[in-house]
């Protein structure tokens, strides 16, 4: 059975998710067209409304979330150097997507749900807001309590092997999991699965 996420990667012809790419490599077009090739020649709209999907999707925002992030940026046009770089520095800020970078939870999905149920501190006071914006110097402390379930216990061998990005520093044994925002992301090192310029253009729509 096709996960509805997967779904979501072949409707887009990307990989958005870790776990779909053995999925979109055996059917490489979107769902209900069996077999057939992906239609070629959208519209400048649809090109554009596509790229947003792939970045909403990816990002496990709504419509309304996502749009309120690009909205944001584009009142600052002209005041920031670079908007592309500012939207994902500001995506990539989000507590519960640090939380997935610095490979505490397997999706951003799984790690919304984390910070919502209060399992982290930030700089030793409970914040249970997916949404809430990290800056450098900021420190992530999973609580004791946390520490000890069985869902952390069993994320400490995958901790061993990942790499977390360049702007995070992890610092994690049996009896303290801790993580910094050491930097700031950007555009280069994220490398989103999209065309940010697009997605720009339909908001300005």
């Amino acid at each position: 059975m096709v996960k509805p996420k997967c779904k979501i990667c072949r409707r887009l012809g990307v990989v958005l998710f870790e776990k779909c790419k053995k999925v979109l490599a055996k059917k490489p077009y979107p769902p209900g067209q069996k077999g057939k090739k992906r239609p070629r020649g959208l519209s400048e709209y649809g090109r554009e409304l596509q790229e947003k999907q792939k970045l909403r999707n990816l990002y496990n925002l709504s419509e309304k979330q996502f749009k309120n992030y690009v909205k944001e940026v584009l009142e600052k046009k002209g005041r920031i150097t670079d908007t592309s770089d500012f939207l994902i520095k500001k995506l990539e800020m989000r507590f519960d997507n640090v939380i997935y970078r610095m490979g505490f939870a397997s999706s951003r999905a799984q790690a919304r749900q984390l910070v919502s149920h209060g399992h982290f501190l930030i700089n030793n006071k409970p914040v249970n807001i997916p949404s809430y914006q990290l800056k450098k110097g900021d420190k992530i402390t999973a609580r004791q309590k946390f520490l000890k379930s069985k869902f952390l216990q069993s994320i400490f061998s995958a901790l061993k092997k990942y790499q977390a990005p360049s702007w995070l520093k992890l610092n994690y044994s049996q009896e303290k999991i801790q993580g910094e925002v050491i930097g700031v992301p950007c555009l280069e090192e994220t490398a989103p699965p999209a065309e940010i310029s697009a997605i720009f253009e339909y908001y300005s729509r």
